[in-house]
């Protein structure tokens, strides 16, 4: 498949697309066709998620030499669950067009005074040409189930011949503490292998509770606002964490994880020629499959990506993701769950119950 121009389909069309994609269709060609529209729309903002993770790596960098700034495209299961649970009757309250963290780059910051630096000097008081349509601030107040970061929605503006089609395409940031991402992958690992959906609120009410009262604790080690329904005082809540721990056996369980799963890897000698990386889990079997892609060929990884979706849609024991990072190492860091990597998550959580009464 060869992507088409930006505005080769128009609004109309990418909301057709989200449509048929979250009703009960049974017509396979016409689900085809919406999932081609689909890949298009979310392959045409490679270019302006590129130039956001170029700036943010560039202004993180430079404010702190340990930051990690890496990019992805949302993967087609988290866009579907996305459009259905906005779905109300015949008609989805959110339309795929209007979705804004179809393209998203974040900046990993080594602790809260970093990422308030970079929030206020590298965007809120920059002179940025792009046109800020939206902001939460989910460190000041946390979301219920103890997600911390803040996300800022961009929309793309560019005065130069060729680069104007991009015009109006969102570009979702997300800018977090080191500790607030160990706590969201730790998360997105423990969805991984107990087949839930904590990241997306369908979690079990006892593993929902553990990283609630978690991020609490990090959020008292950062000094910013607790998680809301959760102890107070410091006391009571690494009791309930000890606790909670011991029911669900939380330390055994991930360490189990980290030490059985097994890497495959299909990337080159010289692992820093390559730029964008397809991670592709099979949870069941243990396995991580990773092909790896130079920057020119990056169509390639895209249209990769979609095939592998495709292959395996609707396989809970499976998942798939393109990242782009720009060193190999930094893959690691970046998506720790996709390793089930969880061992700097473990390390605060042991801190927090030898603290406990």
């Amino acid at each position: 498949m060869k992507w088409t121009k930006p505005k080769g389909y128009s609004n109309s069309k990418v909301d057709w697309a989200g449509s048929v994609l979250i009703s009960d269709t049974t017509d396979p060609q016409e689900t085809d066709a919406a999932l081609d529209v689909l890949d298009n729309w979310r392959a045409i903002h490679k270019y302006p998620l590129h130039v956001f993770k170029v700036r943010l790596k560039q202004v993180s960098e430079k404010m702190d030499p340990e930051a990690l700034a890496v990019q992805r495209l949302k993967r087609l299961p988290s866009i579907l669950f996305k459009l259905k649970r906005k779905y109300h009757g015949k008609e989805p309250t959110m339309k795929l067009s209007q979705m804004q963290d179809i393209a998203g780059c974040r900046a990993v910051m080594s602790n809260m005074d970093l990422v308030k630096k970079i929030y206020k000097e590298g965007y809120i008081k920059s002179d940025l040409k792009h046109k800020k349509v939206n902001e939460k601030d989910y460190i000041t107040h946390p979301k219920d189930d103890g997600y911390r970061s803040i996300h800022l929605i961009y929309r793309y503006k560019s005065d130069k011949e060729g680069k104007k089609e991009y015009n109006g395409l969102l570009v979702e940031l997300q800018i977090r503490t080191k500790l607030q991402h160990q706590w969201a992958t730790a998360v997105e690992t423990v969805d991984f292998f107990t087949r839930q959906a904590i990241k997306s609120h369908e979690g079990t009410p006892e593993w929902v509770d553990f990283f609630k009262l978690v991020s609490s604790a990090f959020a008292v080690m950062e000094k910013t606002s607790p998680v809301p329904n959760t102890p107070l005082y410091k006391n009571e809540l690494y009791s309930q964490i000890k606790k909670k721990e011991e029911e669900l056996k939380v330390v055994k369980i991930m360490s189990g994880w980290t030490e059985a799963i097994k890497v495959f890897e299909s990337v080159h000698r010289d692992k820093q020629r390559f730029q964008y990386f397809l991670l592709e889990l099979d949870i069941a079997g243990g396995k991580l499959n990773i092909t790896s892609y130079s920057k020119g060929r990056e169509e390639k990884a895209i249209l990769d990506y979609s095939h592998a979706e495709k292959r395996n849609q609707g396989k809970k024991e499976y998942d798939v993701v393109l990242v782009g990072v720009d060193a190999a190492n930094d893959l690691r860091k970046a998506y720790p769950n996709y390793f089930a990597d969880t061992k700097e998550f473990l390390e605060h959580l042991k801190r927090i119950i030898a603290k406990a009464n």
